[in-house]
C-alpha cells in the first residue's frame, strides 16, 4: 500500500477513520452554523460574541486538566469515547431543538457551547491516544496525519454544505444533522475488534498521578518547546472562525454562502499539509519551526488581500502551513511520549492548544470590532513569527545553530552547527526522543 495511506492496511483503523470522517463533517457544519447564528441572528455582527462562544467551547479543556488526561490513561478509551459521543449527540439535539422552536438566545447558545466544551474536553485526549491502540507503533505518525487529513477534508466539505443549508433551511437543521452524524462514530466503535488492538502497559496507581503529565513534560525540553509554540499559535493564530467570519461579513460584505465557501477553502491547504505529513517517516522539530514561520507569513498576506477571492487564495496557504505545524507537533508529542503517559501528555497538549482560545478568541474578536478584521489577522500573523523566533532561540542556545555565508557554494547562505559531530546534530532533532520513548514501551 502507498506509504501515504499505509495505516489503512489495518481493519480497525479503516473502521475508525470512516466513522470519524462522517462525524467530522457534521462537527464542521455545526461550527459554521453556530458562528453564523451568533454573529447575524443573536447579535448585530458582534465578533466578540463569537469569540466568547469559542472560549466557552474550548475553555473546559484547560479547566478540567489534568483530570481528562488521567481518564484517558486510566479507563478503557473505547468506552470513554462512547460516553462522550453520546453526550455530544444529545447536546447537538438540544441545540437544534431550541433553534428550530425559535427560543434560542445568546445565553442559551453560550450554555450549550459550554456543555459541548466539557464533553469535548474528555473526548479529545481519549480520541488522540486511542489511535495508538488501533495501529502498530511504526504506523502511528502516519495514522495521526491521516486523522488530521480526515478532520480537514471534513472542513472542506462541512462549511460549504452548512453555508448552503443555512441559506436554504436555517441553522437549526444543520444542528440536527450534526447530532445524527455522531451515530457513525458510535457504529464504528461498536464494530472494532479489541483483540487486534495494540496493547500497552498502563501506569500503576500512585500518589500524585494527576500531575504525572506535568512532571513528565518538565523533563523534556523538546516537548516544552513544542508546547510553547502551540500555546502561542492556539491562543492567537488559530482563531479562524473569527478571522473568516469578520472578513467575510464586515470587510467584504458577503453572506452565509460565501462565508461557508471561505471556511472550506482553508481546508484545501490543510488537507494537503496533513497528507504530506503522512508521507514522513518521523516528525521533526525543524519542520514545526519552518511551518510556524510560514503560517505567520501567510496570515500577514491574508490581512493585505483586497477582496474575498484573493483572501480565499491566501487562506489555502494559511491552511497548509497551519496544519503542517499542528500535525507535525501532534505526531511528535505522541510518538516520543511513553504510552502509559500518552493520555495525560496529550490532554496537556490539547488544553494548551484549545484552552488558549479562552483568552485569544475574545481578544481577537475585540480587535476585529475595534480596529478592524485586518488587524486581527495581523495579530494572528505575529503569533507565527514569535513562535518561530522562540524555536530559533532554542536551536541557537541548545544546538549552536548559526547562519553561515560561503560565497563559493551554489547556495551561499546555510545553517552551521557550533557543536558536535554530524551524528550529534542528527540526534538534536527527534531521534533521541524516539529511542527513549521506545525503550519505555
Amino acid at each position: 500500500m502507498n506509504a501515504m495511506f499505509r495505516s489503512f492496511a489495518v481493519a480497525n483503523y479503516r473502521l475508525w477513520f470512516a466513522g470519524a470522517l462522517v462525524s467530522n463533517v457534521g462537527t464542521w457544519m455545526q461550527r459554521v452554523a453556530q458562528d453564523w447564528l451568533v454573529l447575524t441572528q443573536l447579535t448585530d455582527d458582534d465578533a466578540t460574541a463569537v469569540g466568547v462562544t469559542m472560549a466557552l467551547q474550548f475553555g473546559p479543556a484547560l479547566a478540567l486538566l489534568p483530570v481528562t488526561g488521567l481518564v484517558a490513561d486510566r479507563f478503557d478509551r473505547r468506552r470513554v469515547l462512547i460516553v462522550t459521543q453520546v453526550a455530544m449527540a444529545a447536546l447537538g439535539l438540544g441545540l437544534a431543538a431550541i433553534t428550530l422552536t425559535g427560543v434560542a438566545t445568546l445565553w442559551l447558545v453560550y450554555a450549550f457551547a459550554l456543555g459541548l466544551g466539557i464533553a469535548a474536553a474528555f473526548d479529545a485526549p481519549a480520541r488522540q491516544a486511542f489511535v495508538s491502540e488501533l495501529v502498530p507503533t511504526a504506523y502511528l505518525t502516519n495514522a495521526v496525519s491521516l486523522n488530521s487529513a480526515s478532520f480537514n477534508a471534513a472542513r472542506l466539505l462541512g462549511p460549504a454544505v452548512a453555508g448552503l443549508l443555512v441559506a436554504w433551511v436555517g441553522v437549526g437543521w444543520v444542528f440536527l444533522i450534526n447530532a445524527v452524524t455522531f451515530g457513525a462514530v458510535l457504529l464504528s466503535l461498536a464494530l472494532l475488534r479489541p483483540a487486534e488492538f495494540t496493547t500497552f502497559a498502563r501506569a500503576p496507581r500512585a500518589r500524585g498521578e494527576l500531575l504525572g503529565g506535568f512532571r513528565y513534560v518538565r523533563r523534556r525540553p523538546d516537548i516544552v518547546l513544542v508546547f510553547a509554540m502551540i500555546a502561542l499559535l492556539g491562543t492567537i493564530g488559530f482563531n479562524f472562525p473569527i478571522f473568516i467570519s469578520a472578513m467575510a461579513r464586515i470587510e467584504f460584505g458577503e453572506g452565509a454562502g460565501e462565508f461557508g465557501v471561505l471556511s472550506s477553502v482553508i481546508a484545501i491547504g490543510s488537507v494537503t499539509g496533513a497528507l504530506l505529513s503522512a508521507r514522513r517517516e518521523r516528525p521533526r522539530l525543524r519542520i514545526i519551526t519552518l511551518a510556524a514561520l510560514g503560517f505567520g507569513a501567510a496570515l500577514a498576506a491574508a490581512a493585505l488581500t483586497p477582496n474575498a477571492w484573493t483572501f480565499g487564495v491566501a487562506l489555502v496557504v494559511v491552511g497548509f502551513a497551519g496544519l503542517t505545524t499542528m500535525t507535525t507537533a501532534n505526531a511528535y508529542v505522541q510518538t516520543t511520549t511513553a504510552p502509559a503517559m500518552r493520555g495525560r501528555v496529550m490532554a496537556l497538549y490539547l488544553s494548551i492548544f484549545m484552552g488558549g482560545t479562552v483568552i485569544g478568541a475574545p481578544l481577537l474578536g475585540w480587535i476585529a470590532d475595534t480596529a478592524g478584521p485586518r488587524w486581527s489577522l495581523a495579530t494572528g500573523a505575529a503569533s507565527g513569527f514569535v513562535a518561530a523566533g522562540i524555536a530559533a532561540v532554542f536551536w541557537i542556545r541548545t544546538r549552536g545553530v548559526r547562519l553561515a555565508w560561503d560565497a563559493e557554494r551554489r547556495w551561499p547562505l546555510s545553517l552551521s552547527y557550533g557543536n558536535g559531530s554530524e551524528a550529534d546534530r542528527e540526534l538534536a532533532t527527534t531521534e533521541i526522543a524516539v529511542v527513549e520513548s521506545q525503550t519505555q514501551r
